[in-house]
């Protein structure tokens, strides 16, 4: 009897195991459509199957929720593993802060830290996956068995409206950076012209949607096929599925439109990438960069310094010789706070060339500091200053500081406290208003459109990757690719060590710096007032979808 017992659990378990190897792996094949491999075609497909058992495990447990509407724990580990599967092989060069020597941390506690911050930000995206699973089930479209297409559209609607809101919120918060709209760039650039309508969201609502269209085919197999079997004796009563059937499967039918509204997508996004930019001679400007290449266990050191000074003013000198109208420096190129800095030979140069250089510093706030991109004008005055605002949670900034900062100890390499600058801030210029990110700013996309939308004519994005492996700059680059598309700007990055570039208003990289390379670049960027959709609504798509999802939520509910 026991004997029996056990195999029957067995027999339930095994199923369940590979479950969740199905939701972890293909949680997986999604981070692998950013850098390193850059499979981003792999996003169109790899949230079916998650979709596909979020659904069907739903509707086996519906009528097991707790007190608290919730189905069993058991349920939630499937979209807690994809969540984890994509965000953990997607963010593991975070695991590049160690060793963190140049903080002075030794081997074995770097590696905890580096350790935890991957743990934490795999988990915290397996948290985003599950709260949407949830929102699925407890939205009762899951329980709905859809065997045909009025019924699967409102699930769709819903699961993208839902996906699409959480992302919004997360981006609201201090810890974002992988949004499923970035696994297209900087390779399908097409598509992601669909940014500049309502933002990233867009092209996220894209991929969840063309997703569901996958997902809900091989739903509408399985189940018209069970119900045909479980009303149909083939012994007594022998079936011939008819066009008229209502148990007949037509995946084909969810696979043509899953196709069909992926190409008009394309087309619409063919169509805003292959519209001309304008490049009037009056709005041209000649920029150049300084990629520094100075490594952060040595950047804060007397060595180290030296080398700044020495390598950012031989490269703006470089850079003026070859008739420059301004000169960008990475994020924290200097490491001098603002007074310091017009005592620098960099600033003496520009002086006395005349020619203004943009010079990523710190700045004073009080009694703390902030990570701060000047303007220094041909007089070696500052005449503008932007404080960077999104800080790298425990990397910048300890949260909940007055409660955590006993027990974590900071990593910043300064003695002040680095705090958050304005998030409405203005960066003008001679040449006019700019459009500023410094690092951890590109993923998050309000910065960027909020500055475009007070005037910004092109975007200056500073930052130092240093501390980690090369496929987190390409993926930043990518954010940066992103930015300019949506906000239909030019984008000059420069960074420390890897990879500065210019790109265009199409998102198409005309330049790009090598990896570990000190380095100095011109080109001619075009200032430009115009103002796309997301620019001037801002996100408009995602609350579209919201109002959508509650009609069809209400008709599901009567359909019940």
């Amino acid at each position: 009897m026991k004997s029996k017992v056990k195999s029957q659990k067995a027999k339930e378990i095994f199923p369940f195991v590979l479950y969740l190897l199905l939701a972890l792996t293909s949680g997986v094949v999604m981070g692998l459509t950013v850098a390193p491999v850059g499979a981003w075609f792999l996003a169109w497909v790899a949230l079916a199957p998650l979709w596909v058992m979020v659904v069907e495990k739903s509707q086996n447990l519906e009528g097991r929720r707790n007190k608290f509407f919730l189905l069993p724990f058991s349920f939630y580990l499937l979209p807690l593993l994809w969540g984890i599967g994509y965000h953990g092989v997607a963010l593991f060069w975070i695991t590049g802060i160690h060793p963190m020597d140049w903080l002075g941390v030794p081997w074995w506690p770097s590696l905890a830290i580096a350790f935890f911050c991957w743990s934490f930000i795999s988990l915290w995206g397996g948290i985003f996956v599950t709260i949407w699973a949830g929102a699925m089930t407890y939205s009762r479209s899951t329980t709905i068995a859809c065997l045909n297409l009025q019924k699967s559209l409102p699930r769709i609607l819903i699961g993208t409206a839902i996906w699409c809101a959480l992302e919004s919120l997360w981006s609201a918060g201090p810890l974002w950076w992988s949004s499923l709209a970035y696994t297209q760039s900087p390779h399908n650039l097409v598509i992601l012209h669909l940014g500049q309508l309502s933002g990233p969201n867009t092209v996220t609502a894209a991929i969840v949607a063309i997703n569901g269209f996958i997902a809900e085919a091989w739903i509408n197999y399985q189940q018209a096929s069970n119900k045909r079997d479980e009303s149909h004796n083939k012994d007594l009563f022998p079936y011939t599925p008819t066009p008229l059937h209502p148990y007949t499967p037509k995946p084909l039918k969810y696979l043509a439109l899953a196709t069909g509204l992926l190409i008009t997508l394309h087309l619409i996004g063919f169509f805003l990438y292959t519209r001309p930019i304008a490049e009037p001679p009056t709005a041209a400007l000649e920029v150049g960069i300084i990629q520094g290449n100075i490594l952060n266990k040595i950047k804060l050191l007397p060595e180290g310094v030296q080398r700044a000074i020495r390598s950012y003013t031989e490269g703006y000198l470089t850079l003026v010789n070859q008739g420059v109208d301004a000169v960008l420096t990475p994020e924290g190129a200097m490491p001098f706070f603002d007074k310091d800095l017009a005592a620098t030979p960099l600033v003496a140069a520009i002086e006395d060339k005349g020619v203004i250089a943009w010079v990523g510093a710190f700045g004073r706030k009080g009694r703390s500091y902030t990570n701060s991109l000047f303007t220094v004008n041909s007089q070696g005055e500052l005449t503008s200053r932007y404080d960077k605002s999104k800080l790298v949670p425990l990397g910048e900034y300890i949260p909940f500081e007055e409660i955590l900062g006993a027990i974590i100890q900071r990593l910043s390499p300064l003695d002040e406290h680095q705090v958050h600058g304005s998030p409405h801030q203005t960066f003008d210029t001679p040449f006019g208003r700019a459009i500023v990110g410094i690092c951890y700013e590109s993923a998050f996309p309000e910065v960027f459109r909020r500055q475009a939308a007070a005037g910004g004519e092109f975007i200056l994005s500073a930052s130092n990757d240093a501390h980690y492996s090369a496929a987190m700059p390409f993926q930043h680059h990518a954010q940066d690719i992103m930015r300019a598309i949506e906000t239909d700007r030019w984008s000059v990055r420069a960074t420390n060590t890897g990879y500065s570039a210019f790109v265009n208003p199409h998102g198409k990289t005309l330049w790009i710096s090598g990896y570990n390379t000190y380095e100095t670049q011109a080109a001619t960027i075009y200032r430009r007032q115009t103002k796309t959709l997301y620019v001037r609504w801002g996100d408009w798509l995602t609350p579209l979808l919201l109002g959508l999802a509650l009609i069809a939520f209400a008709y599901l509910w009567k359909s019940r």
